[in-house]
């Protein structure tokens, strides 16, 4: 996401990187809309018993959760370094301008619609991205590196005790008893979450805006994490393969490395989870820690594999580009989308599908992004949400 600015050359390949980033969100994004918090990573939580309802949870965990939200994430650093590098005058002072508005954008998403809003953390991790922005690509990949390490290493201390109880059969430990309220099949948490989905407008907005202090300080848990693939991008800005002046055989190796490293270790970690019978302990760990590193770096896979074969002329890299030009505003619309279809004040059905059929309903926003985009922006040429984030930034700047 990146506020449009005249004096930026467009590059259609990465508008289009930033639309297939777009639309994986949708992919790991409904699930918060369809089913108990639970179940987002712990297909035995709820709605998942079937088997294409657990192949659905293996391809999600090897090939979908964390990929694109790293994909997204390393398109928000590339865009706001390009956007640094442009802006001669008062260029921190406008950045600052854009994440203080993207976090009021993001602050007003979670509260009416989406609990896992990521603009929070954009704007927030965005605040240290004018210091990195004077490092040298060798230097930022260094930096993405150590902030995969720091997650890793906080993960383990916060939800390594849960993974050691479970090998030695303390299920009653504190470690053990909060990842089965969050990760597991615990009745009482599940049934909280059921409630919680099914709440009114009112009520949710009143829940929503009472603890926004609680959901700033596990927004900033996400933090290293975020700024690990935001550093990536504008390394790989500044490397030029996101402009694309890389010969296509190096972006091919690119990917293929990445992807021969990542592949076999999230297959691994899906298989020790689901052969252990999904306890909650490995779920979170997994899902949420141990996967790290290899998320980032099929996120990177993805990247690089678009870029080779994107082509600026082809009909699927152009409706893209225009879905990637108002990312700003697809991302929000899709909230509008999925809450229309799960909300209790829209078509009501939080709860009442699998996990597959959750997955199957994100063909109607992503199918919806790649008709209208194209079409708006012909006639507009710019989102209604990216010309409020530039106007409000403007203002404050």
């Amino acid at each position: 996401m990146v506020a449009p600015a005249s004096s930026i050359r467009r590059i259609t390949e990465l508008d289009a990187l930033r639309g297939l980033a777009v639309i994986g969100i949708v992919w790991m994004n409904v699930y918060v809309f369809a089913l108990p918090a639970q179940a987002y990573y712990n297909p035995i939580a709820y709605a998942g018993e079937s088997t294409i309802d657990r192949f659905v949870w293996a391809a999600s965990f090897i090939f979908v959760e964390d990929k694109f939200r790293t994909l997204f994430a390393m398109m928000f650093g590339a865009g706001c370094l390009i956007l640094l590098s442009k802006e001669r005058e008062r260029s921190w002072r406008k950045h600052y301008a854009r994440m203080a508005v993207l976090f009021v954008i993001g602050i007003a998403h979670s509260v009416l619609l989406a609990s896992n809003d990521v603009l929070r953390a954009y704007a927030m991790a965005g605040l240290a991205l004018p210091l990195l922005a004077q490092l040298s690509h060798r230097a930022l990949y260094a930096v993405a590196i150590g902030f995969v390490a720091v997650h890793v290493g906080a993960g383990i201390v916060a939800l390594g005790g849960a993974v050691v109880d479970f090998y030695n059969g303390r299920t009653g430990s504190d470690a053990a008893l909060f990842a089965e309220r969050n990760f597991g099949v615990d009745g009482p948490a599940l049934q909280f979450s059921l409630e919680q989905g099914r709440e009114g407008f009112g009520e949710r907005i009143a829940r929503r805006a009472s603890s926004i202090p609680s959901q700033l300080w596990v927004a900033a848990g996400s933090l290293p994490i975020n700024l690990a693939a935001m550093t990536l991008g504008m390394a790989l800005w500044k490397d030029r393969m996101l402009a694309r002046e890389w010969r296509t055989f190096r972006m091919q190796r690119l990917a293929a490395i990445c992807a021969l490293i990542a592949l076999p270790a999230l297959f691994g970690l899906a298989s020790w989870v689901s052969d252990a019978g999904f306890p909650a302990a490995l779920v979170g760990a997994a899902s949420l820690v141990l996967s790290a590193p290899f998320d980032t770096l099929l996120g990177l896979s993805y990247a690089a594999l678009a870029m080779a074969f994107y082509n600026a002329s082809g009909w699927i890299t152009r409706h893209l580009a225009a879905v990637g030009r108002l990312s700003l505003t697809n991302y929000l619309m899709t909230s509008v989308i999925l809450a229309a279809i799960f909300a209790s004040w829209g078509y009501g059905l939080f709860g009442e599908v699998s996990r597959a059929e959750a997955l199957a309903i994100t063909l109607i926003p992503i199918v919806g992004m790649l008709l209208w985009s194209p079409v708006w922006l012909e006639r507009f040429g710019q989102g209604p949400f990216e010309r409020l984030w530039r106007s409000a930034a403007k203002l404050l700047s």
